[in-house]
Order: C-alpha cells, then structure tokens, then sequence
C-alpha cells in the first residue's frame, strides 16, 4: 500500500466517522429545543410575572442624596424636569416622587 492510498484510505475512514455522528443532529437539537429551552423560557416567565405581582405596590422610600438627580439645566421638552423615558412610579425628580406630591 503506497502513501498516496494509505492516505486516502484514512480520509475516507474519517469522512465516514465524521459523517455518522452527525447524522441525526437537527433531530438533537429539535428535541433538546422543545424538551429544555421552551420550558426554560416559561419558567423565567413565571418567575418574572409572579416577581412582578408582589412588587407592584411598593415603592423606596425617597431620600435625597444629593449625587443623585441633578439638573444642571431643563431637559428639552416637557417641564424640563423630567427625563426622556419618565416613570411617575419608579423615577423619583430631585424633591421626590410624584405620587407623594399628590
């Protein structure tokens, strides 16, 4: 046997290797999708729906560091105090929430 056939002899070997423990692979991973992934994704959804229903009426306390909120100058819209993507829940402005000035 000459080095040339030798060669492809074992090319051809691990052509075939590498083609059986492949074969069957969409078939893994379609299963591995439904089995693991789409559950992992329903659990975190839970876990973040029932995260969100026990923290929905409950807000921190304000205190006014003064590192945080400051207004060099007015935005440029609305009142100028409030920010791009205002939240009257969650954002305090620099003397406090919203809801307690009501």
């Amino acid at each position: 046997m000459s080095l040339s056939t030798a060669a492809l002899a074992t090319r051809r070997v691990l052509a075939a290797a590498s083609h059986s423990s492949h074969e069957g692979g969409a078939r893994t991973w379609k299963i591995l999708t439904f089995v693991l992934a789409l559950p992992g994704v329903g659990v975190c959804m839970a876990n973040a729906y029932m995260k969100m229903n026990a923290h929905a009426h409950h807000q921190e306390e304000f205190v006014p560091y003064p590192h945080l909120r400051i207004r060099t100058k007015k935005f440029p819209w609305g009142d100028g105090n409030h920010s791009m993507f205002h939240n009257p829940h969650t954002n305090a402005l620099p003397d406090g929430y919203e809801s307690s000035h009501h």
